[in-house]
């Protein structure tokens, strides 16, 4: 059975995590590698059906703990029901954020105490920590501007619709937790266009994920 991979995408609103994972996703095939491909919050039919309380807005006026214990919940259930068994098999687990987003969003812009968040992480994620996290880091004032143009004539969801102040500091979150985990984590330019993002990630996984990028026995995708 080939090694499994468990790769996380962060990074703030409009940085492109959801279209470089699938241009991820597409190499890695190729090479022969099963994949998966998941986001948070969701993954899982329990986890998606809290992604929608939490995205349209309607645990908001509960404040950020509860929120916090929404996403924990969500995480734990994808963990369970898609992320570990996906590892287990052999296969790349390639996820649109993860345990990062919460640390950023609730925790550091959020206000909630450090040691509830750890807690919160710990159970939730239940020692299922990513092998890798790239970091998509992008000015948030263009990050918002490349979200508007996806999301076209729809709302703004929970989080997008805050104050530029706010998605700078999460900016700032993100990068702090990167150069904390150096081990972990790898910062990537997103500014640049979508062909040449794809490179400097594939880039990071030659260096620090080598096996990963070598040609395997196809094995059927999930």
């Amino acid at each position: 059975m080939a090694q499994g991979f468990f790769i996380t995408f962060e990074g703030g609103e409009g940085a492109g995590k959801s279209t470089q994972i699938e241009w991820l996703a597409q190499r890695l095939r190729h090479l022969g590698r099963a994949v998966v491909v998941t986001r948070e919050p969701g993954g899982s039919p329990g986890a998606e059906a809290v992604r929608h309380v939490l995205l349209s807005g309607a645990a908001e006026p509960f404040g950020p703990k509860v929120e916090a214990m929404l996403f924990a919940a969500a995480r734990a259930d994808h963990v369970d029901t898609v992320i570990r068994p996906g590892v287990d098999a052999g296969k790349v687990v390639l996820c649109d954020r993860y345990l990062d987003s919460s640390r950023v969003y609730q925790g550091m812009t959020g206000g909630l105490d450090a040691d509830f968040m750890r807690e919160l992480e710990t159970t939730a994620v239940d020692g299922m920590l990513p092998d890798l996290t790239l970091v998509l880091d992008l000015d948030p004032k263009l990050g918002l501007t490349r979200a508007n143009q996806r999301r076209g004539s729809n709302q703004a969801d929970r989080f997008e619709k805050e104050a530029l102040a706010i998605h700078r500091d999460r900016r700032k979150g993100f990068l702090s937790i990167a150069e904390a985990e150096p081990e972990r984590c790898v910062v990537i330019d997103a500014s640049k266009d979508v062909e040449l993002t794809s490179e400097l990630i594939w880039g990071a996984l030659e260096e620090r994920l080598p096996s990963l990028t070598k040609r395997q026995e196809r094995r059927s995708d999930v």
